[in-house]
């Protein structure tokens, strides 16, 4: 009786990675479109930078488009936001205006 030997079969690693969406609630103190927003916020101001998408909405889910973002979102307006990661790197992907 022969025995012969198989190859060897590589081991797959998997690797899972978790993203965690967090709500915050502020009033815009500062605000550069596609870059960054400052949220005053109960501990102090707080600064977001924005991610390569970010859906702008009312607090009902309309969807705001362009011309709306730029004269609704301005300084002293009251928002929440959505975001990933932790200081200094929390991401915007969803800003809810207050207002609707």
């Amino acid at each position: 009786m022969q025995t012969r030997q198989l190859p060897q079969q590589p081991q797959q690693q998997t690797t899972t990675t978790t993203t965690t969406t967090t709500e915050a609630n502020g009033t815009i103190t500062e605000y550069t479109p596609g870059s960054a927003i400052v949220l005053r916020e109960s501990t102090g101001p707080v600064r977001y930078r924005f991610g390569k998408t970010v859906t702008y909405v009312t607090r009902s889910g309309r969807v705001l488009d362009e011309d709306t973002v730029r004269t609704r979102i301005k300084v002293g307006v009251p928002v929440r936001v959505h975001y990933t990661g932790t200081a200094p790197d929390m991401t915007v992907d969803r800003l809810i205006l207050e207002e609707d």
